[in-house]
């Protein structure tokens, strides 16, 4: 038994799984599968291997349209290995989104943000 995170998109899993596999270390495109014609939307993920900071998600692109999305009751956290580091993240993840708690010292760690990148994916970005 394994478990991945399933990441379902609209139409932009592509652009996002190379967005954060650019951003993170340890990060790959390990599988692509792509709807065919008549199947879903021609060329866009159909199925997605991804690793991304060492850690397996599956996107997908999905060829229905739902009255849901991402929300941040669920985020992916992230521990960062440097202030820089993190910065680094915050500002690429952030444009296009917007952050729930903007950088700073809140107590429980050195430097901390929680943003929603422009794919509605929460982020909790952190240096221990």
């Amino acid at each position: 038994m394994q478990i991945a995170t399933f990441l379902m998109f609209t139409g932009d899993a592509e652009a996002a799984m190379n967005r954060y596999v650019a951003l993170l270390p340890d990060s790959a495109i390990e599988s692509v599968e792509r709807w065919a014609a008549g199947e879903g939307p021609e060329g866009k993920i159909k199925r997605s291997s991804v690793r991304i900071a060492g850690t397996r998600f599956l996107f997908f692109d999905s060829p229905v349209q739902h009255a849901f999305g991402f929300t941040p009751a669920i985020s992916l956290f992230v521990d960062c290995d440097s202030k820089d580091q993190l910065q680094s993240i915050a500002a690429a993840l952030s444009t296009g989104g917007s952050f729930l708690m903007p950088e700073g010292s809140y107590g429980f760690s050195q430097w901390f943000c929680w943003l929603v990148d422009q794919w509605g994916v929460s982020w909790q970005l952190n240096l221990p």
